[in-house]
């Protein structure tokens, strides 16, 4: 689900701050940016958010800000600037040049004057940073769950109405199966016109392609389903793989039903689950 949360955490006169963005994905996606001597941090980040968030592609931003953001120092080395001093003087002196060693020549020389970067603590830099990021999961948390819960209304609006369609198809098959029992007879009767045949046995035979095209078994798999997908909907843990497999069970109760019963208005019902199947499917991608 998309959403987005911003989380800060201060002290000594230094401020971390996460950003953190999430939109739709079938899996966990992380992008971590961090300051460049805080890197080895990327992991330790990546588990705290996994354990937060289960699905989605998420970019998670943090800077820091004020005293503690490690500004570089330069720093005199004065033990190499003395032998650098007494190596020029010595030229001056051996060679006859001309004038004193000054500052200036000092300064082209290689490592008289170092930059140096200061190291943080790591472990207090740490706890700031993790504050921050909490803070920001929980930002976006409120976002993703107003989401979410506009998602699970829509997809129990879209359940509803493929529940009307497998009530439609389950009060006809009464007539149907009459419908076409009649039609078996007429074609039976057609093909044995002046044969001697057992109504005993003609009936079993009926009965028997009559169960063969019983769909009861599908209907009652799909009432199960559609109250599984209902209670998974109600729960507070991530059921968005748990539905999507769902799914797929819906769309194979709905492709047998749909072979079992060789009907043209069977056929288009048929079709109406399946879109609404689809519809449903869209929407759990986007389901944590």
């Amino acid at each position: 689900m998309t959403g987005f949360g911003r989380g800060e955490a201060v002290a000594e006169g230094r401020t971390w701050v996460a950003e953190i963005r999430t939109v739709n994905h079938r899996f966990l996606d992380q992008r971590v940016v961090l300051p460049r001597a805080f890197t080895a941090f990327e992991e330790p980040v990546k588990r705290k958010v996994a354990a937060a968030l289960d699905r989605g592609r998420v970019d998670i931003t943090f800077s820091l800000q004020g005293a503690a953001a490690a500004e570089p120092q330069l720093a005199v080395n004065e033990a190499v600037a003395r032998q650098y001093r007494r190596c020029l003087q010595q030229l001056v002196d051996g060679y006859d040049v001309e004038g004193p060693v000054t500052l200036r020549d000092m300064l082209t020389l290689r490592d008289v004057i170092s930059l140096e970067e200061q190291r943080p603590d790591m472990d207090a830099e740490w706890l700031l940073l993790a504050a921050a990021l909490e803070a920001a999961l929980k930002d976006c948390d409120l976002m993703r769950e107003k989401e979410g819960q506009a998602l699970r209304q829509d997809l129990l609006d879209r359940l509803a109405r493929f529940e009307a369609i497998v009530r439609r198809i389950d009060s006809a098959i009464p007539e149907l199966q009459q419908q076409r029992q009649h039609e078996l007879r007429q074609r039976i009767g057609k093909l044995l016109e002046g044969i001697d045949l057992d109504p005993i046995r003609l009936a079993q035979e009926m009965a028997i392609m009559a169960d063969k095209s019983d769909v009861t078994e599908e209907i009652t798999r799909l009432d199960s389903h559609m109250a599984q997908f209902r209670s998974f909907l109600a729960s507070d843990e991530p059921v968005g793989r748990r539905l999507d497999f769902l799914l797929q069970e819906f769309l194979r109760e709905v492709n047998t039903l749909s072979s079992k019963i060789a009907n043209a208005a069977i056929a288009h019902l048929g079709v109406e689950m399946k879109n609404e199947i689809e519809k449903l499917r869209e929407q759990v991608q986007n389901i944590e």
